[in-house]
């Protein structure tokens, strides 16, 4: 596997505990507010993988 490839895993097992932190923080307002921006960082971090190189 390359780095590249390394790296993209890594970033969607983030976004799967990330997802994971959402689902067990339902209920409590500060954990989901939490859960949610460390999903969008996730999320923002990805961008550079899905934009094509010019």
């Amino acid at each position: 596997m390359s780095n590249h490839q390394i790296n993209f895993v890594g970033w969607i097992l983030f976004v799967i505990s990330a997802v994971g932190f959402c689902i067990s923080s339902i209920g409590s307002f500060w954990a989901m507010f939490g859960s949610a921006f460390f999903l969008v960082a996730c999320l923002i971090f990805m961008i550079p993988f899905f934009r094509s190189d010019k």
